[in-house]
């Protein structure tokens, strides 16, 4: 599985902008505390979540920005555990074009990724 595509095309008609998403489950409680896997995991099935609410998947994702805290290049294996987790779940191959940006801290302590999104539909 590549871990992202370089770029994306839209063709549609209808944009659709995705709110930072975070580690909550259905019912607001925060997942995997302390765990960067469980929470990139659990954003990315918010994220698919969100999208298919709006009527799109993540083949309709031009962009994609994840923020995380207190980011080292030593924790890239457990984003991409987190990663393949989701797009197993989701039946995803690769993710969009994505920017990762470092931060200091989300809007709530222990939350570790945030993940915003961009889609278009026709």
């Amino acid at each position: 599985m590549d871990l992202y595509r370089q770029v994306a095309v839209a063709t549609g008609s209808k944009l659709v902008f995705l709110a930072g998403q975070v580690a909550l489950d259905a019912e607001g409680r925060k997942v995997g505390e302390g765990d960067l896997a469980a929470q990139v995991e659990q954003c990315y099935l918010n994220v698919g979540t969100a999208l298919a609410e709006a009527g799109a998947t993540f083949d309709d994702v031009v962009k994609l920005t994840v923020y995380l805290v207190d980011w080292t290049p030593d924790k890239m294996a457990l984003y991409v555990e987190g990663v393949s987790r989701a797009s197993a779940k989701l039946g995803v191959d690769a993710l969009p074009p994505l920017t990762g940006i470092g931060v200091a801290a989300l809007a709530e302590p222990d939350l570790l990724v945030e993940i915003e999104a961009v889609a278009v539909v026709d």
